[in-house]
């Protein structure tokens, strides 16, 4: 006698506009391989005005929890029903939770970074320049003067955002952080112990998109981080890593981020190797 079987699979996916670029899928699905869970990531194309009713759809579907990436970070929190303390600080949602059908909205683009710098010198003190006033910039800001950075300076074109996310990170954390306008090549300050690019820039398809810095102030020891995940090695990994700057890429990030979210729709604990050697495969790194 055969033994019975299951043939319902537990879903998770990542909601975006556009969302083609996004590789999560192809190191979640390995992850939910290796520990035995029938489980399917699914990369799904929202257009912003259809949002609520993408989430009403997975909600009626109930599905496991779901990821948010461009533009709907913020978008999201209407459609859900609580969230996280450090969502509610940083005012932004990359992770929802399923907790028996109450939708929480997380967000862990911030930890995941801060596991991907730890790797490399610890955040107390820390001197940080972060590009950008979107959903990871905020993560990022939020985050990293939580854990102890001495001083974080946004850098953005458009001035309101960018003034209201410095005015919120100063608020959340009373960690003294400064707006910086975006003119021309930015020039990053003397003493600077960490650059971070949070904008799309450089994103595929547009991969030689050149974010605009001035690369003569990228110092040798300093850490300059990209957050695009596809490509990982983007023009200013590649010109910070010729300059001596010590570089992390945004698999790191992603993979962390990746694992978290995981942890918290499974309760099941990933293995890291698993992912990024999925994505390094993907990517031909």
């Amino acid at each position: 006698m055969s033994t019975p079987r299951s043939f319902k699979q537990e879903l998770v996916g990542v909601f975006g506009f556009p969302v083609a670029e996004n590789p999560t899928q192809a190191m979640i699905e390995p992850a939910f391989a290796a520990m035995g869970l029938d489980w399917r990531y699914l990369t799904v194309e929202v257009r912003p005005e259809d949002l609520g009713a993408a989430v009403r759809g997975a909600r009626a579907m109930n599905w496991r929890g779901l990821n948010l990436t461009i533009p709907h970070k913020v978008a999201v929190i209407e459609h859900l029903d609580r969230l996280s303390p450090a969502a509610e600080k940083i005012g932004a949602v990359n992770c929802v939770i399923n907790q028996a059908g109450e939708w929480v909205g997380d967000n862990t683009d911030g930890k995941g970074f801060l596991q991907s710098v730890q790797e490399v010198r610890p955040i107390a003190g820390l001197r940080a320049v972060v590009m950008g006033a979107g959903g990871a910039a905020r993560a990022i800001g939020v985050e990293l003067a939580l854990a102890g950075a001495a001083q974080v300076t946004i850098v953005n074109r458009d001035r309101d955002r960018g003034q209201v996310l410095t005015a919120l990170i100063r608020e959340k954390t009373g960690v003294p952080t400064t707006f910086s306008d975006w003119e021309a090549r930015y020039q990053v300050p003397e003493g600077t112990d960490l650059v971070v690019n949070a904008t799309s820039i450089g994103l595929y398809p547009d991969v030689e998109a050149q974010v605009p810095i001035d690369l003569s102030t990228l110092r040798p020891g300093m850490i300059v981080s990209d957050v695009i995940p596809n490509p990982p090695r983007t023009w200013l990994v590649r010109e910070a890593e010729t300059r001596g700057c010590r570089v992390l890429d945004g698999l790191g990030m992603l993979v962390n981020q990746g694992i978290i979210g995981i942890r918290l729709w499974s309760g099941h604990e990933p293995n890291p190797d698993v992912m990024r050697k999925a994505l390094e495969s993907v990517f031909g790194a």
